[in-house]
């Protein structure tokens, strides 16, 4: 028999995943024949904090071993509801819970999600069907041009590509003091190399003047470091860029500064009465001290970086009001926001965040951190709704990253699929498609080393240090990297490249993943690479906004298609994690659609061939000019009586 019910399968619930509020979404269980409820069975659904609903189900049609019983209802609320399906039988009652993820089970299992969002919720086009590039400003290019009024208490090296400091002072403290000299001018120089490489949007870590070389510890909110160049250097490269078709975002960092900031003023830096100074200081009110001036609330109880409070009135204004720091830099030309630690920020915050950056300009783009699955995420006992319409437009894809780089290393398929479905299914579809997918960050190794090194878990700063893949562990580092990233160039979402990863830099945790761009020593097939995938990328519409199926395969072969209502053709997407030849069987993607082309890879008959860590993309065209579709949606019930506002 058939499952009971199947959130994934459009022929229990239609449409797939999250809906937005006021739009009708239908259910059907399929219930065996033998089952003759004492009356109607129900869909049970409510949000947290409210009370449940009960929605009666209405008789559908018969098949042949099963009775389908189904429903519409259509939400008046957006947030995150969870619901369950309900039934008795000689007045002993039933229920349908979700087991494996999103298979109905009798009587066990756990609630499922359904994500409601804003009707008018719609995300920036320019990111969509793109390819993002993260960059590290003092690490990736030095132009060698003379920068002024450069702050006391820096270290300039001149030995590009060294180790960078990691060692504590006699006090135990890392001071992160040295500077390569990567600058805005030297992103600027490099632009046509990025462009070649396709990418469309820059990502560039903190830019905002502060006093270690990553800088999230911001002095200063309107100023370019002095090391980096100017804010005219800045609103030249944007242009530059845009120029390029290639799009700039910035790093915020608005939930703490640093203690050496014009705000804090610890050290005495400035000119300006800082918070720690005086408690008559116009900063004052920004922060919170428990025994002033030595005691304050800092960000994870480390000194140098005092917690604000985010929504105190002068600071918000400062932030977000007309004029403010957002509305500064955002008239700069840049494209919008990345939010450091967005779990951190609280809701109104948020909230008035957003009003800002969108009222600059609709398709400017806010994305967060976040970690986890940001629909349901909890933060300091409150549960988040950056996805909801009214915050976030996108998110750091750290659960993508963990599927792809645990399936390269051996996970099994049916689980990285149960991941991958997961956000795809509790995510709005236009967060979707801005997803900033990756494989590396600034914040946790190079894929390079987790793929072909040691663990460096556990591991000391001196261990990772100097520590260096062999001939035999970069090659099978660079040969995972190469099927890892043909899966995050392909999957829902927008793929970003760590600065280097293109090029076979190499690094364990931080600072060691900050190394320089190895100019003149890079590893140009990984750049062909990951041009080509590029190339294929931007060929294909389905990329950009289309939706995502699994397609049968085995564990050493991940497959899928991506199509896009419409477009008459569907994408599919072969990739071999293991260093032997694998073959699979190619399925059209419908009866009516036959195989029109082949971008990588080789077919022969009905099977696909795939070299040890390589890919395939094969085009498929309907015959018939009939788009395509994920699967035949639920039937609709008869009667409007049938559909249900909520």
């Amino acid at each position: 028999m058939s499952h009971l019910y199947d959130s994934w399968d459009t022929s229990y619930k239609s449409p797939f995943g999250a809906i937005r509020k006021g739009k009708v979404c239908y259910f059907q269980i399929r219930l065996p024949k033998e089952v003759t409820p004492d009356y109607a069975p129900c869909l049970v659904l409510f949000r947290t904090g409210f009370r449940e609903r009960f929605i009666s189900m209405f008789p559908i049609s018969e098949e042949e071993d099963c009775r389908v019983w189904g429903c519409g209802y259509i939400p008046k609320y957006v947030g995150v509801h969870y619901y369950y399906f309900a039934y008795t039988q000689n007045r002993e009652r039933f229920f349908i819970k979700k087991t494996a993820g999103h298979i109905g089970n009798l009587n066990d299992g756990d609630l499922f999600q359904l994500t409601v969002y804003d009707e008018d919720f719609d995300t920036p086009d320019f990111l969509k069907g793109g390819v993002m590039y993260q960059i590290f400003p003092d690490r990736f290019a030095k132009s060698g041009k003379v920068h002024e009024n450069i702050p006391d208490g820096r270290v300039l090296r001149d030995d590009w590509g060294g180790t960078p400091w990691h060692r504590p002072d006699a006090h135990g403290h890392v001071w992160n003091n040295d500077y390569f000299g990567g600058d805005l001018e030297g992103i600027r120089e490099k632009l046509p190399y990025l462009k070649d490489l396709g990418v469309t949007c820059i990502y560039l870590n903190p830019i905002f003047e502060s006093h270690e070389n990553h800088r999230y510890n911001t002095a200063n909110y309107r100023k370019v470091d002095p090391l980096l160049g100017t804010n005219e250097d800045l609103q030249t490269l944007c242009a530059d860029a845009r120029k390029l078709g290639i799009s700039i975002i910035l790093d915020g960092v608005f939930s703490h500064t640093g203690a050496d900031s014009i705000y804090f003023n610890k050290y005495g830096r400035y000119d300006s009465i800082g918070a720690y100074q005086s408690q008559d200081s116009e900063y004052y009110p920004w922060y919170t001290f428990y025994n002033f001036p030595d005691e304050y609330e800092a960000w994870w109880g480390i000194d140098t970086l005092p917690n604000v409070q985010e929504n105190n009135k002068e600071y918000t204004q400062f932030i977000c009001g007309e004029g403010g720091v957002l509305d500064y830099w955002l008239n700069m030309g840049v494209a919008g926001f990345r939010l450091d630690v967005a779990d951190e920020l609280p809701d109104a915050f948020l909230d008035n965040l957003r009003t800002r950056v969108k009222k600059v300009d609709e398709d400017k783009i806010v994305i967060g951190e976040v970690w986890e699955d940001a629909s349901n995420k909890e933060a300091y006992g409150v549960k988040r709704r950056y996805l909801l319409g009214a915050q976030l437009d996108s998110v750091m894809n750290y659960p993508f990253r963990e599927a792809i780089i645990n399936y390269i290393k051996g996970m099994r398929s049916r689980d990285f699929r149960h991941a991958i479905m997961t956000i795809l299914e509790n995510y709005p579809k236009p967060t979707v498609d801005v997803l900033m997918n990756f494989v590396s960050t600034h914040d946790i190794e190079r894929a390079i080393n987790r793929f072909g090194g040691e663990s460096c878990d556990d591991k000391s700063k001196d261990w990772m240090a100097e520590r260096y893949l062999n001939e035999h562990e970069y090659w099978l580092g660079k040969s995972r990297l190469k099927a890892a990233t043909a899966i995050m160039f392909f999957l829902p979402g927008v793929p970003c490249i760590y600065y280097g990863d293109e090029a076979g830099l190499q690094g364990y945790k931080d600072p060691f993943n900050r190394r320089c761009y190895p100019w003149g020593h890079e590893d140009q097939e990984l750049i062909d690479f990951h041009t080509e995938l590029s190339r294929i990328r931007k060929e294909y519409r389905v990329f950009r906004t289309g939706q995502m199926s699994f397609l049968p395969a085995q564990d050493d072969v991940i497959a899928f298609a991506r199509t896009h209502e419409g477009s008459g053709f569907a994408v599919q997407v072969y990739v071999n994690r293991s260093e032997h030849e694998q073959r699979v069987q190619f399925c059209p993607w419908k009866e009516n659609y036959r195989l029109s082309g082949v971008e990588r890879g080789t077919i022969e008959g009905d099977t696909v061939y795939l070299a040890p860590f390589d890919y395939a993309v094969i085009v498929c065209r309907a015959q018939t000019g009939e788009s395509p579709v994920e699967q035949d949606e639920c039937p609709r019930p008869e009667h409007e009586s049938h559909v249900h506002p909520l």
